[in-house]
């Protein structure tokens, strides 16, 4: 049965109607998977109880419901009740029951898909030490890359992407604030979606920023990406930016098409690029491929730095972290720690384990940033909503009738080093991030033994369109491979 570790969806279910595979066969497979592999990769927190002994369980899935039986995995970030509690990475939430399942797992429940566990992330979403270890938490330890053991899995959706590039499943639930889908999606040649804030509710998700903060399908093919997504896209009255929504819809749903591209105005973000020589060729050949795809490509367009838009946005998720976390812990956790104050000295406290490789600056600075009334927090969201948003990617689009922007979407994976840390350079989440608009990353190639993606971004509520041109893309050039085991 090896070769349903990398069956698209659209396989799977095919396969599950006729009956030649079953859901309890297929999810013992995957977690025989899990069992052989995760005690390198370090994917995986915790499996899931409860196997369903026939097809009981995909017949009583909702009608509508094309994805039950599905397997999926979940960051845990994600309140879902059960067996296990929802961490964020943190030993100081061991203890952290749930009182009930956040909103978007509620409608994973709800579609019949087979949750098979949780992923690992870099603790706290990677918002905890400016100087983290992407993919290193103090519950799961070091997640590594699924196609290098010695290099980064990328951050903080480092489980979810690992975990799919693997075949552990053929998708998995990852979270975002600035790059946390995109950018562990393109180190592990997989894809990865970002949606507009409030296509998908952030109800019940350990919050980092309300400005930013989004979930997102991360798969192996844009197809399979927007079949979970489909399942996620729903308002929610417990979350305001799910109400904010155009009343034309056809950018949030439809098919995806071959095609997208022909005729299609793509602009590149040359001051996103040339922070690696490699990367830059193999991104050459993707505008090379693009060009012959029908797009017409207009270079350059320029935006505003990735460190001229965090100056502001940085100020941003210092302060909603605190107000976000404290009201998560309010509603959802049944855990110990009720406010950030208690975060941080649990951690001081237990530093052995907790802060074996860098410290807690970010989560100290929350705790002394700006109120959210404070003048200073309102005009770094203007300031920064102003950079990445209205005079960045909205009047790019609007200058030179785009369609969408394009860039490499991150650097090659870098070795883990938990002595100085993360080695970042490049990477083009900031300003889809901070504007709040769709980003997907698809593989575009390697360099070397490392895959790196291409991003596609645009403004708010452009979603589909922007996920049918990397359809377009990603059929045309199938650059997805699995990693060599």
């Amino acid at each position: 049965m090896s070769e349903i570790y990398y069956e698209s969806i659209r396989t799977l279910t095919d396969r599950l109607a006729r009956r030649d595979l079953s859901v309890a066969e297929l999810r013992a497979e995957l977690l025989a998977r899990i069992d052989a592999l995760d005690s390198r990769y370090r994917a995986v927190v915790a499996t899931f109880p409860g196997a369903p002994e026939s097809d009981v369980y995909r017949e009583n899935a909702m009608p509508e419901s094309h994805l039950a039986g599905v397997p999926i995995l979940l960051k845990d970030n994600i309140a879902m009740t059960g067996p296990w509690p929802t961490t964020a990475g943190s030993r100081a939430m061991a203890d952290a029951m749930v009182r009930r399942d956040a909103s978007i797992a509620a409608q994973i429940r709800a579609s019949g898909m087979d949750v098979l566990g949780k992923t690992n992330l870099s603790e706290w979403a990677n918002f905890r030490s400016s100087f983290s270890s992407s993919g290193w938490s103090s519950v799961g330890g070091q997640t590594v890359n699924a196609f290098d053991p010695s290099r980064t899995p990328g951050g903080s959706s480092s489980g979810s992407a690992v975990a799919v590039a693997l075949g552990y499943a053929p998708a998995a639930i990852g979270t975002e604030t600035d790059g946390s889908i995109v950018g562990p999606s393109a180190m592990n040649g997989v894809v990865g979606f970002k949606p507009t804030v409030g296509l998908v509710s952030r109800h019940g998700i350990i919050p980092i920023s309300s400005s930013q903060d989004t979930a997102g399908p991360i798969a192996r093919s844009v197809e399979d990406a927007a079949a979970v997504l489909a399942t996620l896209c729903a308002s929610d009255a417990n979350d305001a930016a799910t109400l904010d929504r155009p009343n034309d819809t056809r950018a949030l749903s439809g098919p995806l098409m071959k095609g997208a591209l022909r005729g299609a105005r793509l602009g590149v973000t040359r001051n996103y690029c040339g922070f690696n020589e490699a990367v830059d060729e193999v991104f050459e050949r993707a505008l090379d491929d693009l060009r012959r795809l029908g797009a017409t490509v207009i270079d350059p367009v320029e935006l505003a730095t990735r460190d001229s838009i965090r100056e502001h946005s940085q100020w941003v998720m210092l302060s909603e972290f605190r107000v976000g976390l404290e009201q998560y812990l309010e509603e959802f956790s049944e855990g110990e720690v009720r406010s950030l104050r208690d975060l941080i000295e649990f951690n001081q406290t237990h530093a052995a384990e907790v802060l074996p490789h860098f410290g807690q600056d970010l989560l100290i600075a929350s705790s002394e940033a700006p109120a959210l009334r404070d003048e200073r927090y309102q005009r770094a969201l203007s300031e920064s909503r102003r950079l990445a948003g209205y005079e960045g990617i909205d009047a790019s689009m609007t200058k030179y009738q785009l369609d969408a922007l394009v860039a490499p979407t991150h650097a090659p994976a870098w070795k883990v080093d938990h002595l100085i840390g993360d080695n970042r350079k490049g990477g083009a989440s900031t300003p889809a991030a901070v504007a709040g608009g769709p980003h997907i990353t698809v593989p575009m190639g390697q360099v070397g033994h490392m895959p790196v993606g291409l991003s596609f971004f645009g403004g708010r509520w452009t979603d589909w369109p922007i996920m049918s041109l990397a359809y377009d893309y990603e059929q045309a050039t199938q650059h997805f491979q699995p990693p060599d085991l």
